[in-house]
Parts: structure tokens; sequence; C-alpha cells
């Protein structure tokens, strides 16, 4: 089986399953059900849930509640995202190729959407039965963590926003997106490995791992939105030059960029030596994630 048949497939099992856990639109309150579902079926690659199962395959064939603990990364994921598009932050019409949350049901019934699937997320979590006490209360807090305010992904949109108009700077850069981006990638393996039941050594390595996926993904990003067009994207194009955003290109330049994430993929492939062909899958996601045009 290719990478991306397998890849298909996990796209399938999250998507079974965040059916599962999300309210039906014909449950009261209707509108925000159908808006939640709207906004997690509008597409996207489920690159962190799928990072989640594949971390807790990595170290073990038994991973207690990890398909749960995935489909929560996608319920936060996609809640940033809905706040992210609203006027008040960058004011895009566009998600995933189709009208985003707040154009198709209006800014407030957006607001509302974005603060259910966040609560979700942790309702879900909480929820995990098959996981021990001790593991649901790490998963939460690992979670939380990544999504919050010291360090973590909250902390990263504020940098984000305060550094509109300010001189493009290495170190604005670096800490805007290993909170924005970096945080949350690397929640995901940690989910992961917690539902495996991870010693210290493998839940470093996957870490580290996560770190090094996470400023891939998002240098990738910033090269994508100068040089894709809208309709590859799914969402404008160009917006972080207009908005004046502190980015890897704006930084360093396009080809440096390049360089930088290349570096960044060699950089998580080698911390998965310890765990050989059980992390084949991390590995070609690296790579995959790193040459990817969307």
């Amino acid at each position: 089986m290719s990478l991306r048949e397998h890849l298909a497939g996990q796209r399938k099992r999250v998507d079974a399953e965040l059916d599962r856990l999300l309210p039906s639109e014909t449950v009261p309150p209707e509108m925000l059900h159908r808006a939640m579902r709207y906004s997690i079926f509008a597409g996207g690659k489920r690159i962190r849930p799928i990072l989640c199962l594949e971390a807790a395959r990595a170290v073990s064939d038994t991973a207690e509640g990890v398909m749960t603990a995935a489909c929560s990364l996608e319920l936060i994921h996609t809640y940033s995202l809905i706040h992210d598009d609203l006027p008040a932050l960058d004011n895009d019409d566009y998600r995933r190729g189709k009208p985003t949350c707040h154009k198709k049901f209006g800014e407030a019934m957006a607001i509302l959407t974005g603060d259910a699937l966040l609560t979700l997320a942790f309702e879900v979590l909480a929820g995990v039965d098959s996981a021990r006490a001790d593991s649901r209360v790490r998963l939460i807090a690992e979670l939380a963590g990544a999504a919050g305010t010291v360090g973590g992904m909250i902390a990263g949109q504020v940098f984000d926003l305060e550094g509109e108009h300010r001189e493009p700077d290495p170190l604005l850069l670096e800490s805007i997106h290993r909170a924005k981006t970096g945080a949350m990638l690397r929640a995901s393996l940690r989910l992961g490995a917690i539902c495996a039941g991870a010693d210290e050594d493998q839940f470093a390595a996957l870490s580290c791992y996560g770190e090094h996926v996470g400023l891939a993904f998002q240098i990738v990003d910033d090269i994508l939105d100068v040089e894709e067009s809208s309709e590859g994207l799914g969402k404008t194009a160009g917006k972080d030059a207009q908005q004046h955003k502190v980015t890897f290109p704006a930084v360093y330049g396009l080809e440096a960029s390049r360089r930088m994430a290349e570096r960044e993929r060699q950089e998580a492939q080698d911390a998965l030596a310890p765990f050989g062909e059980r992390a084949a899958v991390l590995r070609e996601l690296a790579g995959l994630i790193v040459q990817r045009k969307t």
C-alpha cells in the first residue's frame, strides 16, 4: 500500500469517528450543530490526527483511546481556523476551498461554533473510558497546554497579531511559529505517545520529531502563501504579505526558507531512529509535509 493510500484510509477512520462524536444536525441548537459539521467536514488533510495515530503505532500495537484523542486535535484545529478567519483576525472568505464559517453562518454563529468545538475536544478526551484515569489527565493537560497562552497556539496567534507591520525579526518569527503551529503539531505526537504508553525516551524522541516537523510545516506554509494560487491553496493566497506578517520568506527569503524546511525534515526523521521500521509512516510524512503544494 502506498503512503497516499494509507493516509486516505486513516482520514476515513478519523472522519468516521468525528461523525460519531459530533452532535447530529437535528439536535438543538440545530444551526450551531450544522455549522460545526460544516466546518469539520469542509475538507482538510487531517495531519494532526494522523500524526497522533502514527505516533502511537510507532510505540505499540495497543493504544487505548487513541482515535478519540486524534479527533480532539482536529476539533481544536478547526476551532482555531474558524476564529482565525474572522474579520477581527485574518478576515478570510475561504477555507479549504469553501466559504468560511462566518461567511456561511454569520460572525456570531462562527464565534460560537469555534467555542463549541473547543469545548467538545475536552469533553471527548475526558470521556475516553478505555484509557486509565491518569492517562486521561495527561491527555487533557497536554492538549490544553498546546492550545493555550504560555508557549501554546493562542500565544502564537497573539505574537502574530502583534508582529504585523513590524520589521521582520528572526526571534519574533520563531516565537510566533513554535507556538502558533508547532505546539499543536508536537502535541499530536505526544497524545499518541501517551495513549500507547510510551516510556520517557520514546516520548522525548516523538516530541523532538514533532518540534522539527512542526517547524517544517510552517516554513512550507509560508512559502506556499507566496508561490501558490488561491485556488490551489483553498484559501486566499498572498495574505501574509498583504497583512505584513512576519514569515520565513519575509525574514530569510524563499531559497533560504526552502533549505531550512529541508533541514527540519532531516532532523525530524533522524529523531525517529529509536523506532526503526515502526516509524516508517512518520518518516514518509515528514517528507510529504516538506514536498506538499497545498
